[in-house]
């Protein structure tokens, strides 16, 4: 006994089933320009066969996600995860048979197709043990099996071509039938086509759409102007899963919809004669930024009277007094807060900078300064990463890490602990370059690189672009930013 999906009525108001058993070993073409009802009819064969078989279902514009609260479909939003994790979460589809609704809505042409390509490879590739039988729908299939290069790398489109292939080509053997739909048969790659032994084909006007229709249908050229006539929601349907001879079907009702409804008329508010007032009220604009603080300014003559007080007036004979360290700490944070406020100061080499922080602190009472040079290298650290030193317990435990790494990397790591440690978003490459004392963007990557390695952290980048870094011994994470800012 074959298990069926009742998808309509033909000519004679006769039922039309689709066989679900023969479509998973045969594969089905759906094709119509937009507005035919290709979502329609996917939607009527979803809805109908999901207590039946597993559903996998990659959408493009997010308009399947309502199946998920009737049928129990999980839906995954692709923008809010990296290729890793959906790569991942298509291998637990596998093994739990969970129907699932890949919603890829909200990314750009290039990530959608690496979405799909990563997303396609972990469910071919699953364990033999998990191989049970699926159909795999694929929405605005020519966005991912693009008969011509466009605009995305070429990388990306072989990759994504590939998956696509596999999927209907070897996906039968691993229980995967591939259900694909079309806006037009010209912009899907043949060798992708080709692989579908059922086909539903709806209204389109082109006449190399038609004409490749035509054959698929088995049809003579001149029967192929008929395709041009179907009304929105009639295809033209043939194969083994539904007939054997072309027959045109009224796609039936559905009991789910689209986010997205059917556009109809509305009427027009009424005529308002303060409309133009409306639109064009004066727009308000954001207050200018403040302007930025005065550079410090060190006078020349307080800067050597302070260097020849204690020089030129010592009292040997005198014992030195007790350095108060709680003022000295004081007088320490402030003078390293001046040294990062100058941008210049980050390209100075430490020893060099150390004679700097030791005249500061002269100047604010302290000729004896109760710090070393690998003392004031923390401290500077810790300052140009916006820690200030004086709390240094409260950051033992990231202290404590960075001695796996050599001295003049403390400042990045210790950047990138603070924005994870405070849930800030993640420093990009600009600030990190600063802070570690460079300009050259491939000595940041490198950094990061040498520091992963080593296992202090954990770089992953979401498919909007986006760069969190977590610090997996501390369970700390930034929030996602962007790896570099782009000028204003």
């Amino acid at each position: 006994m074959s298990v069926t999906v009742d998808m309509g009525m033909d000519a004679t108001g006769q039922p039309v089933p689709i066989d679900v058993e023969e479509l998973l070993a045969t594969r089905l073409l759906v094709q119509g320009n937009s507005g035919s009802g290709k979502s329609h009819l996917l939607r009527r064969l979803l809805e109908g066969s999901a207590g039946l078989v597993q559903q996998v279902i990659i959408d493009p514009e997010g308009d399947f996600v309502t199946l998920a609260g009737p049928f129990g479909h999980v839906v995954i939003e692709a923008s809010d995860h990296s290729e890793r994790e959906i790569a991942r979460f298509a291998s637990r589809i596998r093994e739990h048979r969970a129907s699932v609704v890949l919603s890829l809505e909200g990314l750009d042409a290039e990530a959608q197709m690496r979405c799909a390509a990563g997303f396609l490879g972990a469910l071919f590739d699953a364990p033999r043990e998990h191989w049970y039988p699926a159909l795999v729908v694929v929405d605005e299939a020519q966005l991912f099996a693009p008969a011509a290069a466009g605009d995305v790398s070429d990388e990306v489109r072989r990759a994504s071509l590939s998956a696509m292939t596999n999927l209907m080509c070897r996906g039968r053997k691993r229980g995967l039938a591939g259900i694909i739909a079309t806006q037009r048969l010209a912009k899907l790659a043949k060798n992708v086509a080709a692989e579908a032994s059922n086909f539903l084909m709806g209204r389109t006007f082109l006449d190399i759409d038609m004409a490749r229709a035509a054959d698929l249908l088995g049809m003579e050229r001149r029967q192929a102007e008929q395709i041009r006539d179907l009304q929105r929601g009639s295809f033209l349907a043939l194969g083994p899963a539904i007939c054997r001879r072309p027959v045109s079907i009224r796609i039936g009702p559905v009991a789910t919809s689209g986010r997205n409804p059917n556009v109809s008329l509305l009427p027009l508010p009424g005529a308002d004669e303060g409309m133009r007032e409306l639109l064009l009220a004066p727009v308000a604009h954001d207050p200018p930024p403040p302007p930025p603080p005065p550079p410090t300014r060190v006078i020349s003559d307080d800067i050597l009277r302070g260097i020849a007080g204690p020089v030129l007036t010592p009292q040997p004979a005198m014992q030195a007094a007790p350095i108060d360290l709680e003022a000295f700490e004081d007088a320490a944070a402030d003078a390293l807060a001046e040294l990062v406020a100058d941008p210049d100061s980050f390209y100075r080499a430490a020893p060099v900078l150390f004679q700097d922080f030791q005249m500061r602190c002269r100047m604010r009472g302290h000729p004896r300064t109760p710090v070393d040079l690998a003392d004031f290298a923390r401290r500077l650290a810790m300052a140009r990463a916006g820690i200030d030193p004086r709390r240094a317990e409260d950051w033992q435990e990231a202290l404590d890490l960075a001695t796996e790494l050599p001295d003049d990397m403390l400042g990045a790591f210790l950047a990138l602990a603070r924005a994870a440690r405070e849930a800030l978003p993640c420093p990009d490459d600009a600030t990190l370059a600063l802070v570690y004392g460079t300009r050259s963007p491939g000595r940041v990557k490198r950094l990061l690189a040498f520091i992963e390695a080593r296992g202090l952290i954990a770089s992953r980048i979401d498919l909007s672009g986006k760069r969190s870094i977590a610090l997996p011994r501390l369970g700390w994470t930034t929030a996602p930013a962007e790896s570099t800012h782009e000028p204003a």
